[in-house]
C-alpha cells in the first residue's frame, strides 16, 4: 500500500473504534465512512438509508466485482484502556467491524488511485452482528449485476498475517428459537387444578442430546439452552406461563431446518398432551455460509501470489455470519486474515483489532480484484 494510504486508514480505523455503534443504529459511523470515500476518491456513492457502496467504474470493465466489509460494534464495555478508547460506554468494536471497514476503504483509495479492469463495488454493511444487514442488502447483488463477492474476517488463533480458506460451510446457520407454552393458573397447593408448563419445557429439553446426536446428523448440530422462564416468584401459585429460549445451529443448512421442524413437532405435540397453547417465535436468523469453490480457490491464488502463509481450514467455524445471504445470490469466498496465535479472541475485553493487518487484507482485495 501506499504509505500515506496507511495511515489514512488506521487513523479511521481509530475514530470508527472510539465512536462504535450497535446493529441498526451506525448512523455515524455510517456517515464518517462516507465522508472518507468523498474526500479521499472520486468513486461514486449509492447512498441506501442504513448502507451505502462505492462504485469504481473501470474503462475496460470487464467484470462486476464486489467487496463487502460490515461496520456495527456490539454491547460490551471496552475493558482495555487505548489511547483512541471508547467515548461513550457500553458499545465496543470488539469484533473488528472498525477494522474490516478500514480495509475496504484503504482498498477503495487503492483502486481510486491506480485502476483496475474490472468495475469494482465497494459495500459497507449495517447490523451484521444482529443478521439484518446482509439479508436487507442483498437486493445489491441482483441491482448492480455482481457476479463475485468477496469478504475477510479478522480471526485469533491463526499466525499474524496469514490467510485461511476453506471450501463449502465457512459459517454455521443458526436461529434464535423461543418456544412460548401458556397452560392455567392455580393455587400452588392444588396443581391439579392448574396446567403448568414445566413438565413440558422439561421433555424438550430432555429430547435435546437426541436431536443433536452426531449418529443423527451428517455434520456438526447443536442447541444450546440460552434461557428456561417459568412462572412468577410468587410461592402460592402455580406456574401457569413459560418461555424456552434456544440457539439452533447446524452445519448444514438442511440439518438446521431439520431439527427446527423435530422442536416444533415436539413442542405442539406436548402442547396437546398437557392442554397448552403454544407459540414459536424466531430471531437472529442467519443462513449458513458457504463459499463457492472457484472463489476460494482464488483466494488461495491471491495469497500464494503476494506470499501470504496459506492455512487450509478443515472444518467452517462455528460462529455464524450473515454473509451466507450474499453467497446465495452470486459466487464468492469469505477468508480470514490471522491476528495472531496467541491473540486475544473476539468478545472479548482484551481484544482490539490489530492495525497491522490492514495492510494485509487490502493487499488481498487489489489481488483479487484483478482476477
Amino acid at each position: 500500500m501506499d504509505d500515506k494510504n496507511l495511515k489514512k486508514i488506521i487513523d479511521l480505523r481509530h475514530e470508527l473504534h472510539a465512536n462504535p455503534e450497535p446493529s441498526n443504529h451506525e448512523t455515524n459511523t455510517k456517515s464518517t465512512l462516507m465522508d472518507f470515500i468523498k474526500e479521499n476518491t472520486n468513486l461514486e456513492i449509492v447512498d441506501r438509508g442504513k448502507w451505502f457502496y462505492a462504485i469504481y467504474h473501470s474503462p475496460i470493465g470487464k467484470k462486476n466485482i464486489a467487496f463487502r466489509a460490515d461496520f456495527d460494534a456490539i454491547l460490551m464495555d471496552e475493558g482495555i484502556e487505548l489511547p483512541y478508547g471508547l467515548i461513550n460506554k457500553g458499545v465496543a468494536h470488539k469484533c473488528g467491524h472498525d477494522g474490516h471497514s478500514a480495509a475496504l476503504a484503504g482498498f477503495a483509495l487503492e483502486i481510486d488511485q491506480n485502476g483496475s479492469d474490472n468495475n469494482i463495488f465497494f459495500l459497507f454493511q449495517h447490523a451484521e452482528e444482529s443478521g439484518d444487514g446482509a439479508f436487507e442488502a442483498k437486493v445489491f447483488i441482483k441491482e448492480c449485476n455482481i457476479e463475485e463477492i468477496f469478504a475477510y474476517h479478522n480471526m485469533s488463533g491463526f499466525e499474524r498475517h496469514s490467510i485461511s480458506i476453506i471450501d463449502g460451510t465457512s459459517h454455521f446457520a443458526s436461529k434464535g428459537m423461543t418456544i412460548h407454552m401458556i397452560g392455567k393458573p392455580t393455587h400452588a397447593s392444588q396443581p391439579e387444578y392448574g396446567i403448568n408448563p414445566a413438565y413440558a419445557i422439561a421433555k424438550i429439553i430432555d429430547a435435546l442430546p437426541h436431536f443433536t446426536n452426531s449418529s443423527n446428523n451428517k455434520g456438526i448440530v447443536l442447541c444450546t439452552v440460552i434461557q428456561v422462564d417459568v412462572g412468577e416468584r410468587a410461592f402460592g401459585i402455580a406456574a401457569s406461563k413459560g418461555n424456552l429460549l434456544l440457539t439452533i445451529r447446524a452445519e448444514y443448512e438442511e440439518e438446521l431446518v431439520k431439527l427446527e421442524k423435530s422442536l416444533e413437532k415436539l413442542s405442539n405435540e406436548l402442547g396437546k398432551e398437557y392442554g397448552l397453547k403454544v407459540g414459536i417465535e424466531y430471531n437472529d436468523v442467519f443462513p449458513v455460509t458457504s463459499n463457492h469453490k472457484e472463489s476460494s480457490d482464488k483466494v488461495r491464488k491471491a495469497a500464494t501470489s503476494k506470499g501470504f502463509k496459506l492455512n487450509e481450514m478443515d472444518k467452517g467455524f462455528r460462529g455464524s455470519e450473515d454473509y451466507g445471504h450474499y453467497l446465495k445470490e452470486t459466487k464468492g469466498a469469505i477468508f480470514y486474515v490471522g491476528n495472531g496465535v496467541n491473540y486475544p479472541q473476539l468478545h472479548t475485553y482484551e481484544y482490539d483489532f490489530p492495525d497491522e493487518i490492514l495492510e494485509t487484507a487490502v493487499e488481498m482485495f487489489k489481488e483479487l480484484s484483478s482476477y
